[in-house]
């Protein structure tokens, strides 16, 4: 297979000898999948991430889009979140194989991010749009992680650096640490959330304008949605001039659509991006630097009250 090294490597480094063998195997995979659903299965979409995703045309005609990935909670919380939305708000899931990490999926067409907007204001208040139409309860019996067990991440880092903050200011360090427990404790109603919703995430559509892919599924409550997509483009906006004031103006937009205190959203984002700061070091030991810079700008938006 023609794929650039960075993604084995990639997927080696988070997976270890699990995401070796998953590589060794993935020629075979795909093929069990076209077999197995009647594919045409294309090049894949690049750059790839960690899973394999590609174009396909089924038997009928019909475009479709598989995605391969290493099997695991993850992608197991993907399929069941895909499964709760049922297509309202996001991609349509047409079939699937947690056990063997293979998902069939509705192509979205034209299929153009929500990065290419040229107006972030737009942007945002589409995003909060297609928030508002994933959000429901969670189903009884689920096995979807909670938005606890993620932030768990702060005590993981804190475990790895003999206690403290690591390569993180101290301070900024031990404000998000804090302030992610407050907002736990004083949660809402929780709901299932897609978890990494963000502009790259977030494809226009023609059954629905707006349709999002890749949800992580987690349980918590809404507001805890907007973090993702306050911190990114990752790391392109933090070249953007007035940085601030547009991060400022998403809070802004999404307390009036969403109907969340501002203060919220803002101390979410922050506490988020600190966290995701953690996750980049714990599975890379690198590439946290824009987390951190983005949890900076929105300190300094809190504050500003």
């Amino acid at each position: 297979m023609k794929l650039h090294p960075e993604f084995f490597a990639r997927i080696v480094e988070v997976f270890g000898a699990e995401g070796a063998a998953w590589i060794d195997a993935l020629p075979s995979l795909l093929a069990e999948a076209a077999e197995r659903w009647g594919l045409q299965v294309g090049e894949p979409f690049e750059p790839l991430s960690y899973n394999y995703v590609a174009p396909a045309v089924r038997r009928g005609g019909e475009t479709a889009v598989l995605k391969a990935g290493v099997p695991g909670a993850e992608l197991r919380s993907e399929i069941a979140a895909l499964r709760h939305y049922d297509g309202r708000g996001a991609v349509r899931l047409l079939e699937s194989d947690a056990d063997r990490g293979l998902l069939l999926l509705e192509r979205v067409t034209p299929g153009t991010p929500l990065v290419a907007l040229d107006d972030d204001e737009d942007a945002t208040r589409i995003a909060a749009g297609v928030m508002r139409r994933l959000w429901r309860p969670p189903p009884a019996g689920h096995e979807f992680p909670a938005v606890g067990d993620w932030l768990r991440g702060f005590e993981r880092h804190r475990a790895r650096c003999e206690r403290g903050s690591g390569p993180f200011p101290a301070t900024l360090f031990a404000r998000g640490e804090a302030l992610a427990g407050e907002l736990l404790e004083t949660s809402g109603a929780p709901v299932v959330l897609h978890g990494d919703f963000h502009h790259w995430n977030i494809l226009r559509g023609e059954r629905e304008p707006w349709l999002a892919i890749d949800p992580k599924g987690v349980v918590g409550e809404p507001a805890y949605e907007a973090g993702a997509l306050l911190r990114n483009p990752t790391p392109d906006y933090l070249r953007w001039p007035g940085i601030e004031r547009v991060m400022a103006r998403r809070v802004e937009i999404l307390a009036e659509t969403l109907g969340f205190e501002r203060e919220r959203i803002a101390g979410w984002g922050f506490a988020q991006a600190v966290l995701s700061a953690c996750w980049s070091h714990e599975d890379h030991g690198a590439g946290w630097e824009p987390a951190i810079a983005c949890a900076e700008i929105l300190g300094r938006v809190l504050r500003k009250g």
